[in-house]
């Protein structure tokens, strides 16, 4: 796809539905919300535009960073296996037991090797579940994840009877893409591994992405493709793209984001998205 300069957009838009990834995208360069965003959610609110984060964070993350907001929000959350409108959880997907036990394995096995720094993260509706308990891991893990469990083993999350278990998420303190393509082969249909950043790797249901809750909220909201922008860095937020008229890549995103969409944004450190929003409704 040849993109375009965001510029170059004619302005004002008929925008209805506005969806923004998270980190690099939306958030600086401190993983904050720029200032500047508030009074702009003010505005979309006052014209009747629907702003909705996009991300692979814990939805109860996301909750709480987006809690100042005056009205009751709408999420994309766990890269697509959460949707809520206006507060209101109205889609969930989930990933099978036997899943989690083979992935264990995995991780158990590439740990002893001492090959790999890798944790594991159970991502649940409930809450996230860790074995991991040193500060580094517990750390990266608590800047996406705001309502963490610690386990003995993660085997006894296998035993939860109730929880509902959305995705798998690997960290790997080195090259996380890398990593996925020597470890992951195994990771097959219904299931695919997905790259959300330099660090993480999402395992979920094949068939589910942040393009499925985008087309989701687009129902719900009675809004069109040509009513809708997106944007976003890294290879997680590139199915938004095929939902949208004004898909916008961030100039930091990866390549092959760049490439499938169909316009470049500043950077998230030159609050890109703010700037391009300013420009779409005018």
């Amino acid at each position: 796809m040849a993109q375009a300069e965001w510029t170059s957009i004619e302005t004002p838009q008929n925008i209805k539905l506005i969806v923004a990834d998270m980190d690099g995208t939306l958030l600086d360069a401190d993983s904050q919300i720029p200032a500047g965003f508030w009074p702009m959610l003010d505005k979309l609110d006052q014209r009747g535009i629907t702003f909705v984060p996009a991300s692979g964070r814990q939805y109860q993350t996301l909750r709480t960073m987006f809690a100042r907001s005056l009205q009751p929000m709408s999420f994309i959350a766990e890269n697509g296996n959460i949707v809520a409108l206006d507060g209101q959880v109205i889609e969930t997907h989930t990933v099978g037991r036997d899943l989690i036990e083979h992935v264990i394995g995995i991780i158990d096995t590439a740990a002893a090797s001492g090959n790999y720094d890798l944790g594991l993260v159970i991502c649940g509706l409930s809450a996230a579940y860790v074995q991991r308990t040193d500060e580094p891991f517990i750390a990266e893990c608590s800047k996406y994840y705001a309502k963490i469990e610690q386990v003995n083993d993660l085997h006894d999350v296998l035993n939860y009877a109730d929880e509902k278990f959305l995705k798998l998420a690997i960290l790997d303190f080195g090259d996380a893409e890398a990593m996925a393509k020597k470890l992951l082969p195994s990771i097959v249909a219904p299931y695919e591994y997905v790259p959300s950043g330099k660090h993480w790797v999402d395992i979920m249901n094949a068939s589910v992405n942040k393009g499925d809750g985008v087309a989701t909220l687009q129902r719900a909201l009675g809004v069109s493709a040509s009513e809708t922008a997106v944007f976003g860095d890294y290879l997680n937020d590139a199915p938004m793209f095929a939902h949208a008229k004004f898909s916008f890549a961030m100039a930091n995103a990866h390549p092959q984001v760049r490439e499938a969409a169909a316009y470049i944004a500043p950077a998230n450190t030159d609050e890109g998205v703010l700037r391009v929003i300013d420009r779409l409704i005018g």
